[in-house]
C-alpha cells in the first residue's frame, strides 16, 4: 500500500470518499438497481464481480473484485468491501482481502489518528483501482440475467 501521507488526513479522506463514490457510479451506473450479485464484462480485461452484501435505505455494503482465471482455479482479488453512503454520496472501504477490517486492527478509539491514516490508505488504494477499472468499458449485468 502506498506510503503517501497527506498533511490533512481528515480532509483528504473525505475528498477521496467523495471521489470514490462518483467513480464507483461511473463504473457501475446501475448500482442501485442491481440484485445480490452482478458481473462486469468486457473483452479487454478480467471480469469484475459485484456482491451486494447489505442494502438499507441510505447505505449499501458491497464487495467488488476481479476474477482471474488460473489453471485449476479462479483467483478473486483484490476483493474490496465498500460501504456506500447514498445520502451523503460517499464510498468508504471497510476492508480488502489483504488487510483486516479497521475495527479489528484498532480496537482502542484513543488511536484515532492511526485509525484515520489506515482508512485513508485503504481508500487511496480504492481510488487508484477505480481509476484503473474506469479505463475499461465494463458492462454490469445481474447474475440472474446471465442465467436466462
Amino acid at each position: 500500500m502506498s506510503q503517501l501521507r497527506p498533511v490533512n488526513t481528515s480532509l483528504c479522506l473525505e475528498k477521496i470518499c467523495e471521489s470514490n463514490y462518483r467513480k464507483l457510479f461511473r463504473l457501475i451506473p446501475n448500482l442501485r438497481a442491481l440484485d445480490k450479485t452482478a458481473i462486469g464484462h468486457t473483452d479487454e480485461s478480467p471480469a469484475l464481480h459485484l456482491s451486494i452484501l447489505e442494502r438499507n435505505p441510505y447505505t449499501l455494503t458491497i464487495e467488488l473484485s476481479h476474477c482471474f482465471k488460473q489453471q485449476l482455479s479462479e483467483l478473486i482479488a483484490p476483493a474490496v468491501k465498500i460501504r456506500v453512503y447514498l445520502d451523503a454520496q460517499l464510498a468508504e472501504v471497510i476492508r480488502d482481502n489483504d488487510r483486516p477490517a479497521v475495527d479489528r486492527v484498532y480496537q482502542n478509539p484513543g488511536r484515532a489518528l492511526e485509525i484515520q491514516e489506515y482508512k485513508w490508505r485503504l481508500n487511496y488504494f480504492l481510488q487508484k483501482w477505480l481509476d484503473h477499472c474506469l479505463k475499461t468499458p465494463y458492462q454490469f449485468t445481474n447474475v440472474s440475467d446471465c442465467l436466462i
